[in-house]
């Protein structure tokens, strides 16, 4: 039996059910700065939670996968919101998955455009940092503070993401 994913176009509509998107295209913004500069407001929320709980801004520096990727883990963060918006225009895949009976659900598997970022509320499900192509930075707003926000699980038997052709 084959397990295999091809990822799609990340869009607003269809990665609703998992977490926000992260770009330009929102109704909610307006001029600032004596109309120098245009705020996109309130695209996502950050969530931490648990003992002290704080809201950290890091960057990731991702180094990219080879393709068809051998999807063997998930992760998840019990205490808080993840977000990852590129530094640069280069696309990166998404993977997420609901919970299921038994951990994870089949994973579900999105392509970014430039300039899209993501947002996994908490207890989200999701695949590890993967850049497509080239090495990337991330501006990645996550929580810190004690207790573990890590869970992760392991396939028994791994899963295929393809890139569509």
């Amino acid at each position: 039996m084959s397990r295999i994913v091809t990822a799609r176009p990340l869009t607003r509509d269809a990665f609703a059910e998992f977490g926000d998107v992260l770009d330009t295209d929102w109704d909610n913004h307006f001029p600032i700065n004596n109309g120098k500069c245009e705020r996109y407001h309130g695209l996502a929320r950050a969530q931490a939670e648990g003992p002290n709980a704080s809201v950290q801004l890091s960057i990731f520096r991702g180094q990219p996968y080879e393709f068809p990727l051998k999807l063997t883990m998930v992760e998840r963060h019990p205490f808080g919101s993840q977000a990852f918006m590129p530094l640069s225009p280069a696309p990166f895949l998404v993977v997420v998955c609901h919970d299921g009976p038994e951990g994870p659900a089949e994973p579900q598997a999105f392509v970014t455009r430039p300039g899209q970022g993501v947002n996994y509320p908490r207890n989200l499900w999701h695949g590890i940092l993967t850049p497509i192509g080239e090495s990337q930075d991330f501006l990645v707003v996550d929580r810190g503070g004690d207790g573990t926000n890590l869970d992760e699980h392991f396939f028994d038997e791994p899963w295929e993401i393809r890139l569509a052709e």
